[in-house]
């Protein structure tokens, strides 16, 4: 059973740096990681993904440069790293899970399995 638990969000402010974590049990040597952000009325957005087997990983280009996926395989964690926040990062963070193996991390959310409850990070000006 998979189970996907978010930590680390909060408030801060432009220009601060934030590391969110994602605990996620269950998990596969072969399955994806990836980090995804909601704001209200908006669609669910690929933040970053991360293959377990390979370690590759996909950055999107509204944070490359300023976040940066990682994980940690003995203790079944993957963090995303946010540096230089800016208002605009302000949403609902999400870790998800994809069981089907693949070669890089994909970016539409539908091609993910599993889901945590998000963590909101907030980025005041």
């Amino acid at each position: 059973q998979v189970q996907l638990v978010e930590s680390g969000g909060g408030l801060v402010q432009a220009g601060d740096s934030l590391r969110l974590s994602c605990a996620a049990s269950g998990r596969t040597r072969t399955d994806t990681m990836g980090w995804f952000r909601q704001v209200p009325g908006k669609e669910r957005e690929f933040v970053a993904g991360i293959l377990w087997y390979t370690g590759r990983t996909s950055v999107s280009d509204a944070v490359k440069g300023r976040f940066t996926i990682s994980k940690d395989n003995t203790e079944n964690m993957v963090y995303l790293q946010m540096n230089s926040l800016k208002p605009e990062d302000t949403a609902v963070y999400y870790c998800a899970l994809r069981r089907k193996l693949i070669a890089t991390p994909p970016f539409m959310p539908n091609e993910y399995d599993y889901w945590g409850q998000g963590t909101q990070v907030t980025v005041s000006s």
